[in-house]
């Protein structure tokens, strides 16, 4: 087997090695080969991922992410595959679907989290506002919305008449929304 012969700049007027061939340099971690291959492809790898990722800061990273797999894995290209550009642009496009993915996760933790602090919140001041009323004001309204009875069920389990717990549970209520305000 002839030895491998190291990469080479070009000289002027010479088109220089291909893409496949610098990658068997990039391969044996020849550094002017890989610069040759980010002088090729970085611009259309920052492209991609500026269509899918959209945010020029992210798709420089993107782009900086995929390069360094470039030259990290340059061994596991194989050209009877494909061309190595579409073997860099395939990795281009998995970073910054993945990089968009990572976002969209991100983003719904965080609304899921503030949803649950407002309900943590409202919850609070729901337990403030019962604690507000008369013992029979929060007894019947338990019974109604947290228990599920109807109001002539309530009635029945206090042995109170049903107008008598009609206006216990308005008023209770009339007391619970005054004590919420306006829930912002």
């Amino acid at each position: 087997m002839p030895a491998s012969v190291p990469f080479r700049e070009p000289a002027e007027g010479d088109s220089g090695p291909d893409l496949e061939s610098l990658l068997a340099h990039v391969a044996r971690g020849e550094q002017t080969a890989f610069e040759a291959v980010y002088d090729q492809v970085a611009g259309r790898v920052y492209g991609l991922a500026r269509k899918v990722v959209r945010d020029p800061a992210q798709s420089e990273e993107v782009a900086q992410e995929v390069l360094l797999e470039v030259w990290r894995s340059a061994c596991r290209f194989d050209p009877t595959r494909g061309s190595a550009m579409t073997w860099i642009m395939m990795i281009a496009h998995r970073r910054a679907v993945d990089r968009v993915r990572s976002a969209t996760a991100e983003t719904q933790r965080e609304q899921k989290s503030a949803a649950s602090s407002v309900t943590i919140e409202v919850d609070e001041r729901v337990r403030r506002c019962l604690g507000a009323l008369t013992d029979m004001q929060r007894e019947a309204l338990t019974l109604a919305y947290y228990g599920g009875y109807s109001y002539r069920e309530v009635g029945g389990l206090l042995n109170v008449a049903l107008g008598t717990i009609k206006t216990r549970i308005r008023d209770g209520l009339i007391r619970m929304r005054d004590c919420m305000g306006v829930l912002s």
